[in-house]
C-alpha cells in the first residue's frame, strides 16, 4: 500500500510549503529543490504527476499490505541522483542525513531519529519508475516551465536547438580476445554455482585452473598485440593459436556438461539460460580471433559485438579528435529559447541526417508555431532541409560539403549567422546534462539505460526551472526591501 505523500505532520515539522530556499547560491540542487517545491505546491501539476505515478505503480496493486515508499518520496529521490550524478551510496547517506532533502520528502523529525531508509528499498523504489512514465512527467514539467518563463509567441514563436551527443555504456574497451576471456569465465560462474549447490556435480574440480589457462592465454594475446619490434606478426598468431586450443578445449568441456546441469529450483533454470547464453558467444568470438588473426579476415561492422553484458552498445565515431570513439548511445535533443528540452530520443543505430523527418512530425504535434530551427552540419540532406522548410521561418541547416551561390548567398547573410551562433546554446546544454550525469550510464540493460536517460532530462528541466523560480524570489525579495 502506497500513498502519494504522508498529510500527518509531527510536531515540530516543517511543512513543506514553509521550506525557504537561499536566493545566494549556485548548488545544483537548491533549483531542483525549489521546482520540485512547486509542483507540490501548484494543485494543477500536483495532481498530474501524482496520477501519472499511481497509474504506473500503485493501480495494479492492492490497497492493502505493509505502507511503500511514497510516491513522493521516491519522485524526489529519483531526481536527486540524476541531479547530482550520484551512485546509489551516496543517495542513501543523503537520504538519510541531507536535512534540506529530509525536509522536502516531508520526513525530517527535529529532535527524533525519524524515518531510516536501507540501499536495497531505494535501489527498488527508484527503479520502478519507466522511461514512458518520465516521458509523461516531462510534458508537465515542461508546462509548469512555459508558465515559470511567461513563454510568449511573439513575432513567430518557438526558437529550437537540435544536437545529439553520445551517452557512454558501462563497459571496457573491447576486443575479441578480451571478450572471449569475459564469455569463458562467466560460463565458470555459472559451474561455480552449481558446484557450491550440488557438490556430486562431476568433471569440474579443476575449475580454476581452466579459469586461469583462459585468462593467461587472454593475457598473453594481448601483451603481443600492444607490442612491437620484429616478427611481431608471428609472435601474435603463436599467442592467439595457443589462446584458442584452451578456448576450444574448454569449449568442448562446457558443452558435454551441460545437460548435466541441475534443474531443481527457478534460479537454477535461470543459470543454465544465462550458461547457453554466454557459451554461444564464447563459440562466436573464438570464430571470430581466429578469423581476424589467423585467417587475416576483416571483420564485417555488422558480425561484431562491443560488450557481452550490454550488448545494445554502439562503437560510435563523430569524427572528434578526442575522444575519436565513444561506446555507448547517441542521444538527440531538442531545446527551445528557455534552453528546456522539449524532445529527446536514444537513437538505435540512426544518423543524425536521419532523424530529421520523424523529429519534426514528433515537434510539430507539440507546438504550433516554429520561428527557428538550428542544426549543424551532421543532420544535412537536401530532403531534410526541403521537409522542415515547410513548417520553419528560419531554417538554419549549414550544407555539408561544397555550396553553390546561392547557398553560399543563404549561408553568409546575417540574419543566418545570428541565428547559427545561437546554435552554441545547444552545446552549452549538452555540457549541463553531462556533468549531471548523461556522460555514462552505470545501471545494467537496455530498458534502464533508457530509464536513465529520461530521468536525466526531468531532472534537468527541474533544475532550470527551478533556477529562475529562485531569480524570481530574489527579485521580490529585493523589490520588498526597497
Amino acid at each position: 500500500m502506497r500513498k502519494r505523500f504522508e498529510q500527518q505532520f509531527a510536531l515540530g515539522q516543517m511543512p513543506i510549503q514553509d521550506i525557504v530556499f537561499t536566493t545566494r547560491t549556485r548548488d545544483r540542487l537548491s533549483g531542483l529543490y525549489r521546482a520540485l517545491q512547486e509542483i507540490y505546491l501548484t494543485p494543477e501539476y500536483n495532481e498530474k504527476i501524482f496520477s501519472i505515478l499511481e497509474k504506473e505503480i500503485t493501480d495494479t496493486k492492492q490497497k492493502t499490505g505493509r505502507p511503500g515508499m511514497d510516491l513522493w518520496i521516491l519522485f524526489i529521490l529519483a531526481q536527486t541522483r540524476l541531479c547530482l550524478d550520484i551512485d546509489y551510496d551516496e543517495l542513501l547517506y543523503r537520504a538519510n542525513y541531507d536535512h534540506l532533502l529530509r525536509q522536502l520528502m516531508g520526513i525530517e523529525i527535529p529532535f527524533e531519529t525519524g524515518h531510516i531508509f536501507k540501499y536495497q528499498t531505494i535501489v527498488d523504489n527508484v527503479s520502478l519508475l519507466s522511461n514512458e512514465v518520465l516521458d509523461e512527467i516531462n510534458e508537465v514539467i515542461l508546462t509548469l516551465g512555459n508558465q515559470v518563463f511567461k513563454k510568449k509567441e511573439e513575432n513567430g514563436g518557438d526558437c529550437l536547438k537540435t544536437d545529439s551527443f553520445v551517452v557512454r555504456s558501462n563497459v571496457h574497451f573491447p576486443t575479441d580476445y578480451n571478450l572471449l576471456w569475459d564469455s569463458g569465465r562467466k560460463c565458470l560462474d555459472v559451474i561455480k554455482h552449481f558446484l557450491n549447490n550440488y557438490p556430486e556435480l562431476k568433471g569440474w574440480r579443476k575449475y580454476k585452473q581452466w579459469q586461469k589457462i583462459l585468462k593467461n592465454g587472454s593475457r598473453s594475446v594481448g601483451m603481443a598485440s600492444k607490442g612491437g619490434g620484429k616478427n611481431k606478426e608471428v609472435r601474435q598468431k603463436t599467442a592467439v593459436k595457443e589462446y584458442l586450443d584452451g578456448a576450444r578445449k574448454m569449449s568442448a568441456k562446457l558443452h558435454e556438461s551441460k545437460e548435466s546441469f541441475p534443474q531443481i529450483t527457478v534460479k537454477d533454470i535461470g543459470m543454465s539460460m544465462q550458461f547457453d547464453h554466454f557459451l554461444q558467444l564464447m563459440d562466436k568470438h573464438i570464430d571470430l580471433l581466429e578469423r581476424r588473426i589467423l585467417k587475416g579476415e576483416k571483420i564485417p561492422h555488422e558480425e561484431k559485438i562491443f560488450s557481452i553484458f550490454e550488448e545494445y552498445t554502439e562503437w560510435i565515431t563523430k569524427g572528434k579528435l578526442n575522444p575519436s570513439v565513444e561506446l555507448g548511445k547517441k542521444v538527440l535533443i531538442t531545446t527551445n529559447q528557455n534552453n528546456l528540452i522539449i524532445d529527446y530520443l536514444v537513437m538505435d543505430h540512426l544518423s543524425d541526417s536521419k532523424s530529421v523527418i520523424e523529429l519534426c512530425d514528433r515537434i510539430t504535434k507539440k507546438i504550433k508555431t516554429i520561428k527557428s530551427w538550428s542544426f549543424d552540419k551532421g543532420f544535412y540532406s537536401k530532403k531534410n532541409k526541403e521537409y522542415l522548410a515547410k513548417v520553419v521561418e528560419n531554417l538554419i541547416m549549414p550544407k555539408k560539403g561544397k555550396r553553390n551561390a546561392t547557398e553560399t548567398e543563404e549561408e553568409t547573410a546575417k540574419s543566418f549567422k545570428l541565428w547559427r551562433n545561437r546554435h552554441s546554446a545547444v552545446e552549452s546544454n549538452i555540457n549541463e546534462l553531462e556533468h549531471c550525469g548523461l556522460d555514462r550510464c552505470p545501471d545494467r540493460g537496455y530498458d534502464n539505460f533508457q530509464r536513465y536517460i529520461a530521468m536525466g532530462v526531468t531532472a534537468y528541466n527541474l533544475r532550470r526551472i527551478g533556477k529562475q523560480l529562485l531569480a524570481q524570489d530574489a527579485a521580490i525579495k529585493l523589490k520588498q526591501s526597497a
